[in-house]
């Protein structure tokens, strides 16, 4: 029996932990190598060195001390993608202040908690979102001022008035760049840096309380997964409220030493050419971004570019061989990991991977195991248990969900966190997600991971979104139906698309039903909302496969 693999390699750039801050990782950049450029917004065709850059987080982190903060405030950061959000993030890690980027697409009740949970002090958010804060004005009055940042839609004066005619101080953005320079706290790795969001499909969304080490040792995993040097080139298209924007894109670049590329949205169809257009050697793929320029018409000059290296999470196995060879990539990672823990489970750059696997325990900075999720014992190598975690070296996970010491005790029960997720190691040591455990199903004595049909549907010329839940069987103990519901980029039979799954998935995995649907519900944070499905069901609208046969 071959011996099991672990990842190997994860060396810190900068080897102190004392030093892992992002407040340090600028500051030694820009002495080392001020000139440099370390910001890149080709939509605002602007660009920051390091020096620079170091210059703006300080003047805008002494306009929030000149304003009244305190070490370790919270501020929220309510913005679309642009280079006044990457400074205004640099300036919170730069004084001493905590990160809470909020979803632009939130308002209302969503908004409420993430206010009520955050207890924030002051706010940077776009012109347009100014409504949104006033109709939850009341839940909002601990924020003692707004900073607006102009998003070119001639509104931003309007913003502000109509931000103090209900009461808050407020003014322009560029007031904080404006501000001199002044002595600032120095944070310490153990600081809370962060506040991020979890997505909340099945409840309010929890505040992952991540301090600067952890923020920092997050992009160290990345920095290791694509091997950047102070040569490379990072682009992201994510949106900068998420971490894999922040602390898994730009930052990892960053604590190389080189270039981040940030710009307002992915675009399937002109990927290749922002790419090209700035000279990108590594960028990142989530969800179906991958499918999605996959399924662009090829290109005479898809390989003309420098792109080396793609973080897909996940990484689309069925046609990464075919998609590394037309845009002439050298490798695809990939990693398994939460916000909570960082990533313990990791793919080594330019090894094969057995179809599907997300990668080998990082064992020297991670304990991780596979248990029963009713009992919390191990399971044995092969079988499905859910993920549990541990860090092997302070301060590289969450120090647990802010202001909701109810659900941090829920989540680091018997001294590891548990993850909710479904996963199964083979005897070589890779990782395998099967699913959430919410959203397994169970058919006729057959386990049926609902992400492994979806990846499968995805894979159909005209599915452009997938996804599976189990409805009741209408025979007794019969456990669960599959229904899959799809989006298409053009009309599609379902009956096509059932049996195109033939030979692609197992037989009792293929669905029963299927539904073409204009669009999926989403949470906010474009997580779909599988109990939205399982709530409909089956309607009249759903191909049944049993009735037509």
């Amino acid at each position: 029996m071959a011996a099991t693999q672990y990842y190997t390699g994860l060396v810190p750039a900068f080897p102190d932990p004392e030093t892992w801050t992002l407040d340090h990782v600028l500051r030694h950049h820009a002495a080392e190598r001020p000139d440099a450029v370390c910001l890149d917004t080709p939509e605002e065709d602007a660009s920051w060195t390091y020096a620079e850059a170091l210059e703006a987080s300080e003047r805008i982190a002494s306009a929030f001390y000149a304003a009244g903060a305190r070490q370790g405030d919270r501020v929220v950061l309510m913005a679309a993608n642009s280079s006044r959000f990457v400074r205004t993030w640099w300036a919170t890690a730069v004084g001493a202040l905590v990160e809470v980027p909020i979803n632009t697409n939130y308002e209302g009740e969503f908004l409420r908690h993430q206010l009520d949970v955050a207890q924030a002090r002051w706010a940077v958010i776009d012109d347009h979102l100014a409504e949104r804060w006033v109709a939850v004005a009341e839940h909002a009055r601990g924020i003692e001022k707004f900073w607006v940042i102009d998003s070119g839609a001639g509104i931003r004066d309007k913003a502000i008035a109509l931000l103090t005619e209900h009461g808050f101080a407020a003014t322009a953005w560029e007031e904080l760049e404006a501000t001199e320079r002044t002595q600032l706290p120095k944070p310490r790795p153990q600081d809370l840096g962060a506040i991020f969001y979890t997505s909340g499909t099945t409840g309010p969304s929890k505040g992952v309380a991540m301090p600067h080490s952890q923020l920092y040792f997050f992009a160290q995993i990345v920095h290791s997964l694509t091997r950047l040097t102070p040569d490379d080139v990072y682009l992201t298209t994510t949106p900068l409220f998420h971490g894999n924007a922040t602390f898994m894109a730009v930052y990892p670049v960053i604590v190389a030493g080189g270039r981040a590329v940030v710009r307002s949205k992915f675009s399937a169809s002109r990927w290749i050419d922002h790419v090209r257009e700035s000279g990108v050697t590594v960028t990142n793929f989530v969800g179906v971004m991958m499918d999605f320029a996959w399924k662009q018409p090829p290109r005479p000059d898809d390989r003309d570019n420098k792109l080396r290296c793609v973080y897909a999470a996940p990484t689309a196995s069925s046609i990464v061989e075919e998609f590394k060879e037309r845009y002439g990539i050298e490798a695809f990672v990939d990693a398994f990991g939460l916000t909570e823990t960082s990533a313990p489970i990791m793919s080594p750059y330019g090894i094969d991977r057995p179809a599907g696997a997300a990668g080998l325990q990082n064992k020297e900075w991670f304990d991780i195991r596979l248990v029963d999720p009713e009992t919390d014992r191990e399971v044995p190598v092969g079988e499905v248990g859910e993920l549990v975690v541990r860090p092997v070296h302070p301060w590289t996970c969450s120090m647990g969900y802010y202001n909701m010491p109810e659900k941090t005790v829920e989540a680091w029960r018997n001294l590891w966190f548990h993850t909710g997720d479904a996963l199964r190691k083979d005897e070589d040591g890779w990782f395998y997600f099967i699913d959430r455990y919410k959203d397994a199903l169970r058919r006729r004595g057959e386990n049926i991971s609902s992400y492994e049909v979806e990846q499968a549907l995805l894979g159909h010329p005209a599915v452009v979104e997938a996804a599976v839940i189990g409805v009741p069987a209408d025979v007794e103990a019969g456990e669960d139906e599959v229904l899959a519901v799809v989006v298409t980029r053009e009309p599609a039979d379902p009956a096509e698309i059932l049996e195109w799954c033939r030979g692609r998935i197992p037989a009792f995995a293929i669905p029963r039903y299927l539904r073409v649907a204009p669009a999926l519900p989403k949470t906010p944070s474009e997580k779909v909302r599988k109990a939205a499905l399982r709530e409909e069901g089956v309607t009249a609208e759903t191909y049944d496969s049993t009735a037509a046969r």
